[in-house]
């Protein structure tokens, strides 16, 4: 069973002898020997079984995001819905962004029958899974161009948003309690469901799209059974998912869970986790209605964070109450939400708030800079062909490419040497940017940029999933490690969202050298936890 390998660090036995020698038959205590062989050992780690069930996994992945948001806009759009009803089924992937609520619930709730034939990790990902197939389903029976029909639809879109950000969780948490303590094989099984995550996307995206097209419908032609017809295509290749979560093992190790929970402790529990929701959605709501109608950037993102920490804040209130009203137990709740939080405090002590300011900004220059990345290509006068070309084809494959290295890098130095080197690249290309706005509508320096930028970005990434991994205990993989990818994103995208007025005020030139700077706090932290914390130091 390739699941007793979990615990080595020679994953790169895999490869034959043979193959560890050159044609020329070198002494092994040689220089070039001895320097050709960690090089051998890194990429073997692609080779691994573990890196190709996260490719595949990755790959399944990859396929709802798309359907929620693209492809679902332009099935929309030429359906007749309009625009302010198309953009509000953007709510429906709000799921990817506070899944570290139910995160818990994945690491403790063990599911009928599932969990006993399965495992808690293949379990929960069948289980996704299925929902999402489900909610593909759902949506391809229903036809958006008749009114009566765009709440069912929008349900099936929340669902299907739902169910995907929870196979995200699973994933995550199997990706490291199949190599924990690993950073080498984290960086590289990173580096894997990054690749299969954006070949996920082109299906489901482009894909979607030419099939859709092929199908017969077109802007001014819409044709329902064309986009049912891709929709039932994209349910039936997530069947590559399913048979992958039958095809790997369950991982081998020992987590947190509350003991004894019987299935009407279990329902408490979701339905604590139901009414929590429910009061972040209405005050959180509630709250955007009292922002005047004009505000400078940075006083509308000071709001935000005031209106989400008061979402959150009555989010853990509702919980309380109905702890306070004896409907749920304290002591199980602690278990479920509070000690996945105060194991990371506890561990890491006073440095576990340096740890989560970098894991907060790491990616904010890239992230920043990212959100309007498309309206620049556009203002700059290049064409929606142009750009697929650029960034949604090779800027990919450069993405890969990043990642791929990334994870041999990963391996073979320190993660927080490396971690240093992801973030120097990623705020130093978003300087090619500024070249380019200087050189106005030319190919070559678009190719140029959307090159190291994807470059960059991937090495990074890949490189930060193995950092985030070796913070996760073990015993609460799926909690804190989607608390960690969640932090991750949320300030960045929050100060993206204010990118469009940030370029009015300053240029465009001015906007990617202040992305760049926003680089420069992060080197300043990546060196602190270095020399505070012995995090992947080797």
């Amino acid at each position: 069973m390739w699941q007793t390998r979990y615990n080595r660090r020679v994953f790169y036995s895999v490869l034959p002898d043979s193959a560890m020698t050159s044609s020329c038959e070198r002494p092994a205590d040689s220089p070039s020997a001895a320097d050709a062989a960690p090089k051998r050992r890194a990429w073997a780690g692609y080779a691994d079984r573990r890196a190709v069930a996260l490719l595949l996994l990755g790959f399944a992945a990859g396929i709802p995001i798309l359907l929620i948001f693209s492809s679902l806009s332009l099935w929309l759009t030429e359906a007749g819905v309009d625009r302010a009803t198309v953009t509000m089924f953007s709510w429906a992937a709000l799921g990817y962004s506070f899944k570290f609520v139910w995160a818990p619930l994945v690491d403790t709730l063990p599911l009928p029958w599932l969990t006993r034939r399965l495992g808690q990790r293949r379990g929960w990902l069948l289980l996704s899974q299925g929902l999402i197939i489900a909610a593909i389903l759902a949506m391809a029976a229903l036809d958006p161009a008749e009114a009566a029909v765009l709440p069912w639809m929008a349900a099936s879109a929340v669902l299907l948003g739902f169910s995907s950000a929870t196979q995200d969780v699973v994933v995550d948490a199997y990706r490291i309690e199949i190599a924990p303590g690993d950073a080498g094989m984290q960086s590289v099984m990173s580096a894997t469901y990054t690749a299969g995550y954006r070949v996920g996307m082109i299906v489901a995206g482009a894909g979607a799209l030419w099939l859709a097209s092929g199908f017969g419908s077109m802007k001014g032609h819409y044709l329902y059974a064309a986009w049912r017809n891709t929709y039932w295509l994209m349910a039936a290749v997530m069947g590559a998912g399913v048979l992958t979560t039958l095809w790997v093992a369950e991982p081998a190790v020992q987590r947190e869970r509350p003991a004894g929970l019987a299935l009407g402790e279990n329902a408490r529990l979701v339905g604590l986790f139901v009414c929590a929701v429910l009061a972040f959605v209405l005050v959180f709501r509630l709250a955007g209605g009292w922002l005047p109608e004009k505000q400078g950037p940075l006083l509308s993102l000071l709001w935000e964070g005031l209106r989400l920490g008061a979402a959150l804040c009555s989010a853990v209130l509702a919980a309380r109450v109905l702890v306070w009203l004896g409907l749920v137990r304290g002591e199980t709740v602690r278990q479920t939400w509070v000690s996945p939080l105060a194991d990371f405090f506890r561990r890491y002590g006073r440095n576990a708030v340096l740890l989560l300011a970098l894991i907060g900004l790491y990616r904010i220059s890239d992230i920043v800079a990212g959100v309007i990345a498309n309206v620049f290509y556009a203002d700059m006068g290049f064409s929606k062909d142009e750009i697929a070309g650029a960034v949604k084809t090779f800027g990919v494959l450069m993405s890969i490419a990043g990642g791929f290295f990334g994870g041999v890098l990963a391996q073979r130095f320190a993660v927080m040497r490396m971690m240093m080197l992801g973030g120097v690249l990623a705020s130093a290309t978003n300087l090619l940017f500024i070249l380019l706005f200087w050189q106005g509508h030319h190919l070559f320096f678009l190719y140029l940029a959307v090159a190291f930028d994807n470059l960059a970005g991937g090495l990074a990434s890949a490189v930060f999933v193995a950092f985030l991994s070796s913070l996760t205990s073990i015993r609460f993989t799926a909690v804190q490690y989607a608390l960690f990818s969640s932090l991750m994103t949320l300030l960045p995208k929050t100060l993206g969202g204010y990118s469009g007025s940030i370029v009015n005020q300053i240029g465009y030139d001015g906007f990617f050298l202040f992305t760049a700077l926003l680089g420069v706090p992060v080197l300043a932290l990546v060196w602190l936890v270095r020399r505070k914390l012995p995090l992947g130091q080797g």
